[in-house]
């Protein structure tokens, strides 16, 4: 494709998730004036870009190792994303920055351990949990938990995942009013067993199913978690195929302390657009 911004990009991927990866730390995108929104829904297009589920935007922090910012492909900006944070460090691990490391994002300050291909993140303390509430999704009623993993989300139990139609739900109960304004992304999440449970995952901003979402995968497991259904640390197969790893403690009053997310991470390529 022709260069359209004189950027050096990175690819990164976590069990599926797949983003770019943009080297601020210097500021020196700052001074191109670019609308990083604009970039993103530019470069994000799958089949007419690099494609990807999101730019991921690295900058200097006064507070951690980097800051993370994150844009979804639609141009808005996310405060947080899991299986992101995972790629940001493994990014800043393989240009030196050590293997324990502290990613300031927009839901808080995170850590982040690597060894090789395997990342784990410490994610902020779930939070706005409301487990059993009853939407109206089309003509049917759907028992949907609501929980903030960092962004918002809604975790909704099916018998059939393999044939649940994601992205008719997925965009009813995102845009539901229940979640207005801003709205959630919405996991489906199939019958759990021996403590591993297969997740698909409507992503807010990018507007579809994706391969893999951290954040959601972090909203499954814990909800499964407080409603009984599995326990620390619990298996999350993504539709990728790829397991990933959610730890967590629980605590009387829907109350979770010591998130973390663990899987593995690696680089595509890099290029120049």
């Amino acid at each position: 494709m022709p260069e359209r911004y004189g950027l050096f990009f990175s690819k990164y991927v976590a069990s599926g998730n797949d983003f770019i990866i943009l080297d601020n730390i210097s500021g020196e995108i700052d001074t191109m004036c670019l609308d990083l929104g604009d970039v993103a829904r530019d470069i994000c297009r799958r089949r007419l870009s690099v494609g990807a589920d999101g730019l991921l935007v690295l900058e200097s922090s006064a507070r951690a190792d980097i800051r993370m910012r994150i844009i979804n492909p639609d141009g808005s900006e996310a405060s947080m994303c899991g299986n992101g944070a995972r790629c940001a460090a493994l990014y800043v691990s393989d240009n030196g920055a050590g293997s324990d490391l502290k990613i300031e994002t927009g839901a808080g300050i995170i850590g982040a351990s690597v060894a090789g291909d395997n990342v784990k993140v410490r994610m902020s303390d779930p939070h706005g949990i409301e487990l059993g509430l009853k939407l109206g999704v089309g003509d049917t009623i759907a028992t949907v938990h609501k929980i903030n993993t960092g962004v918002p989300h809604a975790v909704h139990m099916v018998e059939d995942i393999e044939n649940f139609p994601v992205e008719e739900y997925g965009r009813k109960i995102r845009e539901h009013s229940a979640f207005s304004p801003q709205g959630t992304n919405v996991n489906f999440v199939g019958d759990p067993k021996n403590n591993l449970a297969p997740l698909r995952t409507y992503e807010r901003g990018v507007e579809s199913e994706t391969l893999s979402c951290g954040t959601g995968t972090v909203a499954s497991a814990v909800v499964l978690g407080l409603l009984g259904q599995a326990e620390s640390p619990a298996g999350i197969r993504t539709r990728s195929g790829e397991i990933l790893t959610v730890y967590f403690r629980i605590f009387p009053g829907h109350i979770v302390r010591d998130v973390y997310l663990e899987g593995s991470a690696r680089k595509a390529y890099e290029g120049k657009v």
